[in-house]
């Protein structure tokens, strides 16, 4: 169950770190104070608490403010397709916009703590803050993108390409936060990788063990060196070259 009562779950949007990511440019004290008190509650989860599950009503936005959040869809046989994570400054639960009902499940993979938007009073306020709505479309417009990421990664045909395609999304995103990416800890494990790339997780591990060999990353459990970013991103449009080649 999640914890509500961490200083850190306490601390209003003027003193988050996140300030110039989730908030829209210009927000003044007044949109401030009126988004502290729309916020219903910030809770800290533990490492595979959930979120929300697939199938339970819909009625807020969530806002991860620290830690990751895998985001998967169950099949009738008990198993999973990883369709994303989800980093400090980004949005859970768009899914359930459809039909007020989440369509997905969402785990902690570690502790992180989460602003939960109740949905019906976000409309009201996007009147008072239209700069809000529009940052709201913009972070919708990304997920969008990192779905259409995901596709490209997906009709890769070499894992190789899969892993660095993926690799090299995940270290944008960590450039969005302005957080250091030479050195990585990944928050998900290698078998999440694997599920989310449709690959075996020897296969992820083997991909990483080549780019080692190339010189462009060091691995060591979820931790990584980046030591060239140029071949990684060589290694994302290898696989395209070579096709246009063939053509």
């Amino acid at each position: 169950m999640p914890q509500r009562t961490s200083i850190e779950a306490r601390l209003g949007c003027a003193d988050c770190g996140l300030h110039a990511v989730c908030l829209p440019e210009g927000i003044d004290e007044g949109g401030l104070a009126r988004l502290d008190r729309l916020t219903r509650q910030r809770s800290t989860y533990q490492r595979g608490d959930t979120v929300f599950r697939q199938g339970q009503p819909f009625d807020a936005l969530y806002v991860v403010r620290s830690g990751a959040v895998r985001v998967a869809l169950g099949d009738a046989d008990g198993g999973q397709q990883v369709l994303g994570f989800r980093l400090p400054g980004e949005i859970l639960g768009v899914d359930g916009m459809l039909d007020d009902t989440h369509r997905t499940d969402a785990t902690a993979l570690e502790r992180t703590t989460i602003c939960e938007v109740p949905f019906a009073r976000l409309e009201d306020l996007f009147h008072l803050l239209p700069a809000l709505q529009r940052k709201i479309m913009r972070e919708l417009g990304r997920e969008v993108a990192s779905t259409q990421q995901h596709v490209l990664a997906m009709g890769r045909p070499q894992a190789l390409e899969r892993v660095a395609l993926f690799l090299r999304g995940l270290l944008e995103r960590y450039d969005r936060l302005s957080r250091p990416t030479d050195t990585v800890r990944l928050p998900m494990g290698r078998s999440d990788i694997a599920c989310y790339l449709g690959l075996a997780v020897e296969t992820v591990s083997r991909a990483l063990g080549r780019m080692e060999e190339h010189g462009v990353l060091s691995a060591s459990g979820r931790h990584l060196r980046i030591h060239r970013r140029d071949l990684l991103d060589a290694l994302c449009v290898a696989d395209a070259t070579s096709e246009r080649r063939k053509n």
